[in-house]
This record gives C-alpha cells, structure tokens and sequence, in this order.
C-alpha cells in the first residue's frame, strides 16, 4: 500500500512539473513524432526531407520562415530520449520561471538570430573562398540553438556566487569546440549564448523570484545535431 501510495505521489510530482512547463513539454512531443516518422524513412528520402526544412543558405534565401520554423521541429540523428532530460532541466525550468511567452521569446531569439548570423558568416565565407560553394545546401535541422540560448538565460535565475560558476561553465563548453576546431554551427552555440545573455530585459523583475515547489537551477548542456 505504501509502495502504491508513493507511486501516486511521484506521478502527482511529474505531472504538476509537466503542466507548468506546457510549452516545453508539447514541443517534445512534436519532436518524438517528427522523430518516430524519420525512423520510418529511408536513409536517402530522409537526407532530402531534412535538407528542404533545413536553414541553409539555399532554403533561407527561398522560404526563410517555414524553414525557420520547421527546422526546429526535427532532430538530425533520431535519438529523442537526450531530449527529455535537456528539455526537463533547461526549458522547462526556464518556462516555469519566465512564463510560456517570455520563455518562447528566448527560444525565438537564439534560434533566429543564431541562425541568420551564423548562416550570413558562413555566406561571407564561401563568397570569399573560405568555404565550399556546396554549403549553401548544408544540412542544418536541430533546436540546440534555442537550447542553449535558454541555458545561457538561467544564468539570472541562479543567485551568486553559484551564477558564475555556471556561467563560466557555459563559455567553456560552448567556447572550445569554436577555440578547437571551428564550424559555422559551433559559432551559431555561442552567438545563441550571447543572445541568451543579452535577454536580460526579458528577465528583468525575476531575478530574485523563487518558487518554493520548483527545484534548483539547472547545470549546463545543449547540443545541435
């Protein structure tokens, strides 16, 4: 009975965490689905599926908003599981604390702005050289650029000195693969951090705001396949 009881109390828990978080969780679901259909694709059709939802040169320059839109609705690679605990830690917490519509602006701004920036370096390069002409047709599906813009906004949600510490853990992880052995996706993580970062306004009167039934701020993560 005991064991029963408990059961009930973790599903009331898990429950009330996902309701309070709607956004975070519906956006998962589309993906598990997005991601359940692409199992269900050959490897060829799906290369050319996603490449047509994808932000590259080619399709921005064609489709600039389905494309921005749709290529955060997909993940290249198929493993959808990672998601859950990146979603739950991250976005979750972030939509919990900002509300849904703060929340998805900071998700709208990293992805966005991530995006053109990167993809716009990645035009100056090929038109100067430095980059295969081919690259206007990259693959580039994926939500990590959301993702870490909203890790990098948790940075005001953590009280110090705790937020540097995350900060700095954030600028190292986001900072050397772009230090190592750059690619115009590794640039788009760290614009998306900057962005986060500079979302302060969004959060500007919840700084100190804490909610009692919530968990702790988040540690750091995110990745764009």
């Amino acid at each position: 009975m005991n064991r029963l009881t408990g059961v009930s109390r973790v599903r009331r828990a898990v429950w009330a965490y996902v309701r309070r978080a709607p956004g975070t969780y519906v956006w998962l679901a589309v993906l598990f689905v997005t991601t359940v259909a692409l199992h269900h694709m050959s490897p060829e059709f799906e290369q050319d599926f996603l490449r047509q939802r994808s932000t590259n040169i080619h399709e921005l320059s064609r489709h600039p908003v389905r494309v921005l839109v749709a290529s955060a609705m997909w993940i290249d690679g198929g493993h959808w599981a990672p998601y859950v605990a990146l979603y739950s830690v991250f976005h979750a917490q972030a939509e919990r604390w900002l509300g849904t519509a703060r929340w998805l602006a900071v998700c709208a701004a990293a992805h966005v702005l991530a995006t053109l920036i990167s993809e716009g370096a990645l035009a100056v390069a090929i038109q100067d050289g430095l980059a295969p002409r081919s690259s206007v047709n990259s693959l580039d599906v994926g939500v990590s650029y959301a993702l870490a813009g909203v890790a990098a906004v948790l940075v005001y949600r953590i009280g110090s000195p705790w937020r540097y510490g995350y900060l700095a853990g954030l600028l190292v992880f986001y900072g050397i693969p772009l230090a190592v052995a750059p690619t115009f996706t590794d640039f788009g993580h760290f614009v998306s951090v900057l962005i986060g970062l500079g979302c302060y306004p969004l959060v500007r009167g919840r700084e100190t705001v804490r909610d009692p039934k919530e968990a702790g701020a988040a540690p750091t993560g995110g990745f764009r396949p």
